[in-house]
């Protein structure tokens, strides 16, 4: 089962893991351009603080991921 965690519920600490982890992952792409870690951070972290993008945690794999605010596979959670 996935849940929704809102972003400002976590500590700083565990914010800053979470989207760390997110945007070092293999496969995350920001396109031809490189991207500095600081940047990729601090744009995950403004779309967390706008809602463009939210916190999701799945109990079955205890895994963390951040998906777009609008993702159709929010519909189910």
């Amino acid at each position: 089962m996935a849940v929704v965690i809102p972003h400002d519920q976590l500590s700083k600490e565990a914010l800053n893991g979470v989207i760390e982890e997110f945007v070092t992952r293999d496969g995350t792409d920001y396109g031809p351009t490189e991207v500095s870690l600081e940047t990729k951070i601090s744009q995950i972290r403004a779309q967390l603080k706008n809602k463009t993008a939210v916190i999701v945690f799945d109990s079955a794999s205890q895994t963390c991921n951040i998906l777009p605010a609008n993702d159709p596979a929010l519909k189910n959670i």
